[in-house]
């Protein structure tokens, strides 16, 4: 049985796994609460907040190790769709204690950010990991209340929704194909943002058709990874990008009136010269073997 990680959507026969895990981890968040993951809580959590919530989970061989629901979730933003502003929020995000550190939680915030937009939540002000693991995921602090159930404070927080984007990810000899736009000294990858109504292979074969000249049709290019990280000279705004392989390997490129330069990078020059999720783009080629460690 394969040991990757999956996301997927709750099913009624998770729920005694998913309220053991969330009777551990809210324990070991919430110490401060009495009675926290067990009684009445509990009956809660199964009876009222898995009942009602839109929930995923985090599986690794087979056992769920995370669990997050969703309220007030607008579907459309993967395809390009407003959703008006709404934000949807995470109701409850809980990761097994030994599945910790592991980037579970962070996979489940991202799909649903993937999936929904912008998000809110809010955390009790004396669980500081939480507050510390929000903070790396670019959520800000808008607003205080008093919980009624518990007596202690919660910090409402709130994340704008990622920049949605795609990438072109072409190797020439260990080097990754990288562009810079005209008043520009960091280079990015080739791509670009949606335009209403573009799947992501369709938005990505027009901007390479703009930007470099190419024609590579939507179906010649194969979904690779997608990227999480912050958006370059966006103020900590958070970026989704897609990045997809495949297309005619020799190419000569044609620079459109944005495009100043291109070049292919080694793996020290991409991370001197290039925008930040450029970094995690050349990991994940080095661990494929398609460009060098050094």
């Amino acid at each position: 049985m394969s040991d990757e990680m999956i996301i997927r959507r709750y099913r009624s026969s998770d729920e005694d796994a998913a309220v053991d895990l969330w009777s551990r981890a809210a324990r070991q968040a919430h110490p401060f609460i009495e009675g926290e993951g067990v009684g009445e809580r509990a009956r809660v959590l199964r009876e009222v907040h898995l009942a009602r919530a839109e929930n995923w989970v985090a599986e690794r061989a087979g056992t769920v190790i995370g669990l997050l629901g969703l309220l007030g979730a607008r579907r459309g933003y993967a395809q390009g769709a407003d959703t008006g502003g709404q934000a949807a929020e995470i109701g409850g995000l809980f990761v097994a204690p030994e599945a910790q550190g592991d980037g579970v939680g962070r996979a489940l915030v991202e799909h649903a950010a993937a999936s929904c937009g912008a998000l809110t939540l809010e955390v009790f002000e004396q669980n500081a990991r939480a507050r510390r693991f929000y903070d790396r995921l670019g959520f800000a602090e808008r607003a205080r209340r008093v919980d009624e159930e518990t007596g202690h404070e919660l910090i409402a927080l709130e994340r704008a929704a990622p920049l949605r984007s795609v990438a072109w990810l072409h190797v020439r000899d260990g080097r990754l194909l990288s562009v810079r736009t005209r008043g520009n000294d960091t280079f990015y990858l080739p791509g670009g943002k949606y335009e209403p109504g573009e799947t992501a292979a369709e938005a990505l074969s027009r901007e390479l058709s703009e930007e470099l000249g190419l024609v590579i049709p939507a179906g010649q290019l194969s979904e690779a990874f997608v990227i999480h990280d912050v958006a370059h000279g966006r103020n900590g705004r958070r970026l989704h990008m897609t990045c997809f392989t495949g297309g005619p390997q020799d190419i000569l490129p044609v620079p459109g009136r944005e495009i100043a330069a291109y070049a292919w990078f080694g793996r020290q020059e991409a991370r001197e010269r290039c925008a930040p999720a450029h970094s995690q783009v050349v990991d994940r080629l080095v661990a494929q073997g398609r460009m060098a460690a050094g």
